[in-house]
């Protein structure tokens, strides 16, 4: 999949049948100059996908890139500057701040997570919990931001969960369908399963035929009796109720991954201005 195809989707959104405030305003062949200008702390992101929206937006466009995508910024800072018709840049605006705040945003929070981690084995992933139309972007910025993707969708991995589970009769019955499905299917995609209990983990580790063991909602204290448990035979991550200040007791329990759903469906977006340059 690729984030382009939404562009026109996103300007059709946004512009209708006309910005008829700045086609009355701004002469057409009207020359100028915008910058972007970071006005609070955090990582930018979505400097590559700015590029493409002025240029599928008027291919004359001419975009000078100062802060690439990953990079700290405080405020005052100048990430880019784009000269060229200024209706091309007025039309443009909103749309690139949107994506940028919004994708700056995600970076920022997992820039964050990723750095308290640091020192450990472990890994902040994200989870499918992202703007319907988004997605892409958002997952992009979590790994700009140092974090590591989980599952693109439901097409890319698969992931037996509490529901498929129960509905399924149970652990090994949904393990065994999962692989007579992907045989007939000709289709070679991990398989991770999610337990909630002790005695789920058990029935995972007797039957197998799993790559990831994902632990619901356990304590700190019985994540690392579990991790003891697997002693290597599988990849661990830890999801349900882990928050920054608990993300380091959990990582220390020595689980290769931790989902955090907040890296995407809570963040803050990152503040900054498309500023005509006079």
């Amino acid at each position: 999949m690729d984030y382009k195809q939404f562009i026109s989707l996103w300007f059709a959104e946004d512009i209708g049948d006309g910005d008829h405030t700045t086609l009355s305003s701004i002469p057409a062949e009207a020359i100028g100059t915008s910058r972007l200008i970071i006005k609070e702390e955090g990582v930018i992101a979505g400097v590559e996908v700015a590029k493409e929206i002025f240029h599928s937006f008027d291919p004359e466009l001419k975009m000078e890139v100062y802060i690439q995508d990953g990079t700290e910024v405080k405020p005052g800072d100048v990430a880019f500057e784009v000269t060229g018709k200024i209706q091309s840049l007025l039309q443009t605006e909103r749309l690139m701040l949107n994506i940028m705040q919004r994708m700056s945003g995600v970076a920022t929070t997992t820039r964050r997570y990723a750095k308290a981690l640091e020192g450990t084995k472990t890994h902040v992933l994200d989870t499918r919990k992202t703007t319907p139309g988004l997605r892409l972007l958002e997952k992009e910025a979590v790994k700009i931001g140092g974090g590591m993707n989980h599952r693109i969708g439901l097409f890319d991995m698969i992931l037996l969960k509490d529901n498929h589970v129960d509905f399924a009769g149970g652990i090994a019955k949904a393990i065994d369908r999962a692989h007579d499905y992907l045989k007939a299917k000709g289709k070679d995609l991990k398989i991770e399963i999610e337990v909630r209990n002790f005695d789920e983990l058990n029935q995972v580790l007797e039957h197998g035929g799993v790559n990831r063991i994902m632990l619901d909602n356990f304590t700190p204290e019985n994540t690392k009796k579990a991790v003891e448990m697997i002693a290597g035979r599988f990849e661990t991550e830890s999801s349900g109720g882990i928050t920054f200040d608990t993300l380091r007791t959990y990582a220390e329990c020595g689980v290769d991954f931790i989902s955090v759903g907040a890296l995407t469906h809570s963040i803050k977006s990152l503040d900054m201005s498309f500023k005509a340059v006079k």
